[in-house]
């Protein structure tokens, strides 16, 4: 190689006319390289194929591939060092990265057909997230066929529990009409909880869902897809390509109706290309076990207590529940739509589920009835003296009912933050807490603190007897001595 000045001389130098010869004599090299560089100005660098240890043994290390494409470089290198193989591990290793996948499939599978009925196959599949307000929820989808006629269906979820694998089943046991003799599926930990080789130890809870179906589960080896190749195939991978691309969704409810529409009109009417038939009219109804009369219930499940703002907490929301269980424990369960709240056995409320968090759903009647509740205090002579300061006590109390303080020792708190401050400053302090949907009486008691100092330094005197310490007297409206004022000066004008 020269230097790329000269290379830019030899084409200036014939740009100007001169030959060969003359531009060879000028730069002193040889007339050759002249007509090298002026037929390609760069030119690649030679390669010299040199040969490799490994080259004498690649057709005995392809035998051994074939066997196992597992093996390890270092056994392959034990069976080939009496063969007269010199080189060392790492150039083995290097050649083994390179044509250890050539091998991988070459393994041969006996593809296989069910009879119908005999065998359903299932598996999730991962399709990003949801995006709900300023909440992302993971989506997931669970894929269910039946293997005879390569029937299809699917259901989307924002979780793979327990409860979620139960119930996408048992709504696809309804979709098909009945159960298949044996479920397929791999070693998802809500179904395999170890493995051992042959030795399985299956899911209790799984189990005992599948018991009642009289539906035998039988999971795949770890690494060979192959042993549920109809799922793997002809639901995920045609999910993710046939229904999922070009498309825009609201919520899960969305996703789920579209695809309930895609499966009806795409997937299940298609001539299938294995089968040469299409889906639906090569499933046998007749063919499939029928389902119990006791149906298990599959929805989200967790006892949680009704706090005094009468919510429940539940996978990240709250929901309302009758303000008569208040410090008492319900049942909440869910499913994709809907989240039911159970007493004793008996629902007490139902609300649309939100997938949103740190929301509070609400139903009317419930703040209603908090409401009618609330009366019940304010016929207390201590919330009675906070409603004479005006509107805007009267509204914050209001809003204090339905937040988790409790009533009766915030209302007694601020009582005693007015004697010591005065119930104008009282006021101004509660007006700014409304402002910042602040509620309660440390925030009050901050407000004050900040902003001026007691204008009352001595406590009421305290008397023996609890219940007369307890009296307060309502502040008296100014208003009303003002009309009497006014209407005794207009009398007096009159006279």
């Amino acid at each position: 190689m020269i230097e790329q000045r000269t290379i830019f001389e030899i084409h200036r130098m014939k740009g100007l006319g001169l030959s060969l010869r003359a531009i060879a004599r000028n730069l002193k090299v040889a007339r050759k390289t002249v007509l090298k560089y002026l037929e390609n100005p760069n030119p690649g660098k030679p390669t010299i194929k040199r040969a490799s240890k490994i080259d004498p043994f690649k057709e005995e290390i392809g035998r051994m591939l074939d066997m196992d494409a597992t093996v390890s470089g270092q056994v392959i290198r034990q069976r080939l060092t009496p063969l007269g193989f010199e080189g060392g591990k790492s150039i083995l290793n290097q050649y083994l990265q390179t044509v250890r996948k050539q091998h991988q499939n070459r393994r041969p599978f006996i593809r296989f057909e069910s009879r119908p009925g005999e065998q359903f196959q299932i598996d999730w599949g991962h399709f990003g997230a949801l995006e709900y307000g300023k909440t992302k929820r993971k989506l997931y989808c669970m894929a269910v066929i039946e293997c005879y006629s390569r029937l299809l269906y699917l259901e989307f979820t924002h979780s793979q529990r327990q409860e979620t694998l139960h119930r996408c089943l048992l709504n696809a046991f309804h979709f098909f009409g009945g159960t298949a003799r044996e479920l397929v599926h791999d070693n998802m930990l809500t179904a395999v909880i170890e493995r051992d080789g042959p030795l399985i130890r299956y899911n209790e809870a799984f189990l005992s869902f599948l018991r009642p179906f009289q539906l035998t589960p039988f999971a795949c080896h770890p690494g060979q897809p192959h042993e549920k190749g109809k799922i793997e195939k002809g639901a995920i991978h045609y999910i993710r390509n046939s229904f999922w691309p070009l498309r825009r969704f609201q919520d899960l409810l969305d996703v789920q109706n579209q695809a309930i529409h895609w499966r009806d009109t795409v997937a299940n009417v298609r001539v299938h290309r294995t089968t040469g038939e299409r889906p639906v009219d090569r499933f046998k109804t007749e063919h499939m076990r029928p389902l119990p009369e006791l149906l298990p219930d599959c929805r989200d499940t967790a006892e949680v207590r009704v706090y005094s703002d009468f919510c429940i907490h539940f996978d990240g929301n709250t929901y309302t529940a009758p303000p008569w269980l208040i410090g008492k424990h319900v049942t909440a369960k869910g499913d994709s739509r809907t989240v039911c709240l159970y007493f004793k056995g008996k629902q007490v409320a139902s609300h649309k589920r939100s997938w949103e968090r740190s929301e509070r759903v609400e139903l009317p009647e419930h703040r209603e009835a908090a409401r009618k509740n609330l009366h019940k205090h304010w016929l207390s002579n201590e919330v009675a003296i906070l409603f004479s300061l005006g509107e805007e006590a009267k509204t914050y109390v209001e809003r204090l009912s339905t937040s988790p303080h409790p009533l009766k020792k915030t209302v007694r708190r601020l009582l005693h933050l007015m004697d010591e401050y005065g119930s104008s400053a009282l006021i101004d302090a509660i007006k700014k807490a409304l402002a910042h949907h602040a509620y309660g009486a440390d925030y009050i008691e901050n407000i004050l603190y900040q902003e001026m100092t007691p204008q009352r330094r001595h406590p009421p005197l305290k008397l023996n007897q609890e219940s007369l310490n307890r009296i307060r007297l309502q502040e008296p409206s100014l208003a009303d001595y003002d009309a009497f004022v006014v209407r005794r000066r207009k009398h007096h004008d009159r006279d």
